[in-house]
């Protein structure tokens, strides 16, 4: 069988890439709207010695975006249905964009540490639909799945030491 790797134009291809970019980085300034106060928010917070600064979250978020966006893309050039695997990278990354609203806007701690959890279930059955079609687009991910685990345990202890603000 003949992959759609080769049955599409360069053109095509490259045009998919800009897309899934532009869908990727978009729920990523979604995001961002909602982080605006984020810093300012965060150095009130009490957190754990080992919580990074403010100035980390956007450099490391940035790479995994685009991480994020080359491996949708990888998986949305192969020949195999790819339907279900989309729907769920798309669901993922709704989740994703609707947490930062959660955590930094509407202040909800309980609400925020179930949001993440629900999104690293969702990571982790992105990555094993994704595994299916194209396993590079599984190491691309695995940085933001990571990166989501420690999230986790860090929502869940800034919302414990600090009850009067989440």
């Amino acid at each position: 069988m003949q992959s759609r790797n080769f049955t599409r134009s360069i053109r095509t291809q490259a045009l998919g890439l800009v897309g899934w970019l532009l869908i990727t980085f978009t729920a990523a300034a979604l995001g961002a709207i909602a982080s605006v106060d984020a810093a300012a928010f965060y150095a009130e917070l009490i957190k754990p010695s080992w919580a990074p600064p403010a100035s980390v979250f956007g450099p490391v978020w940035s790479i995994l975006y685009l991480l994020m966006g080359v491996a949708v893309w990888l998986v949305w050039r192969e020949p195999q249905e790819t339907k279900q695997a989309l729907g769920l990278f798309i669901v993922q990354l709704s989740i994703n964009a609707l947490w930062s609203w959660i955590y930094f806007v509407w202040h909800l701690g309980s609400w925020s540490f179930v949001g993440v959890l629900l999104l690293l279930m969702l990571i982790i059955a992105t990555l094993l639909s994704f595994w299916k079609i194209r396993q590079m687009a599984v190491v691309l991910m695995i940085p933001y799945l990571l990166w989501v685990g420690f999230a986790a345990v860090l929502t869940w202890t800034t919302w414990q030491n600090n009850p009067m603000f989440l």
